[in-house]
């Protein structure tokens, strides 16, 4: 998880998690190739059965023969350092053998398969795979960081593949268990799932932080600012019994010379202030919610 852009060191139940989540998904996957593979009278869960299941994700077709091809690439790679004069009279022969057989197979089974053309129309264009690229500059931006011992252990993490330890990788999908086991190219392609599930599964975990640590939500900024206008226009004096606060008296007709009380007045005055309280309080809000808003 760290070469695909996780924390350095993950908390233990995450990486419980994500392996619980790997192995439901794959073994899903592996019942249904094998249930696949028996109706069509195979012996064996091959790439076409794994293929047939990812038909619907044409992205993650294309991003898989492009593995296949780039594996071929290795292991002819590897076959020329290991013989290169056998190599060379296999091409003199013009016989492929085993050098191109995984993208091969894999492109004969979408020719039966694909009617329209699609997914081999994907698989022959040379585009940049924007999924692919946007983890490639996460990481790039990760590593800008990091000291020579943190690059040196994201290096060997990103070396780090299910394809390098086979046996280990069939008896954690529990392969004995099947009626229909799995050949190595159809391992290959399971480990490389295996990969993309934990790369897709920490893509989708970042992206849910984003949101959570977001510096700016418009939703809830509008709604506070309403919610301090409101309050703002809203409040009422702390101490309106007191002299400072009390409005200045009316002078009346029948009673000029004698003034209202101030201060804290009459028991009726301080009746008829508490009530105009709950009027202002029941009454006013759709005023002062018109308020705000002309005055925003």
């Amino acid at each position: 998880q760290f070469a695909l852009g996780d924390a350095r060191r993950p908390l233990h139940e995450t990486a419980a998690l994500v392996e619980d989540i790997v192995h439901t998904q794959l073994i899903t996957m592996l019942h249904q190739a094998c249930e696949g593979a028996s109706l069509r009278g195979s012996r064996v869960i091959s790439p076409e059965d794994i293929l047939f299941l990812m038909r619907r994700d044409k992205r993650k077709v294309a991003r898989l023969l492009k593995y296949l091809q780039f594996r071929d690439y290795k292991s002819k790679l590897l076959k020329t350092v290991e013989d290169e004069e056998t190599l060379q009279e296999t091409d003199k022969s013009g016989i492929a053998g085993g050098t191109q057989r995984r993208q091969r197979l894999a492109q004969d089974f979408l020719v039966w398969m694909d009617q329209t053309g699609e997914l081999l129309s994907l698989a022959e264009r040379h585009e940049v795979d924007p999924v692919k690229q946007e983890r490639m500059e996460r990481l790039e931006r990760q590593t800008r960081t990091m000291d020579q011992t943190q690059y040196s252990e994201f290096c060997e993490s990103r070396q780090l593949s299910f394809a390098k330890k086979a046996s280990k990788f069939r008896d954690w999908l529990d392969c004995s268990s099947l009626e229909l086991k799995p050949n190595s190219i159809s391992m290959e392609i399971l480990s490389y799932l295996a990969y993309e599930t934990v790369a897709q599964i920490v893509d989708l975990s970042l992206l849910v932080k984003q949101e959570m640590t977001a510096k700016t939500n418009p939703v809830g900024r509008v709604i506070s600012a309403s919610y301090i206008h409101y309050n703002t226009h809203t409040e009422v004096k702390k101490d309106p019994d007191s002299p400072e606060a009390t409005p200045p008296s009316t002078p009346s007709s029948s009673h000029s010379s004698k003034s209202l009380p101030q201060g804290n007045g009459s028991l009726d005055g301080r009746g008829r202030q508490r009530k105009r309280k709950k009027v202002c309080l029941i009454c006013n809000p759709l005023k002062r919610f018109c308020f705000v808003i002309h005055s925003v």
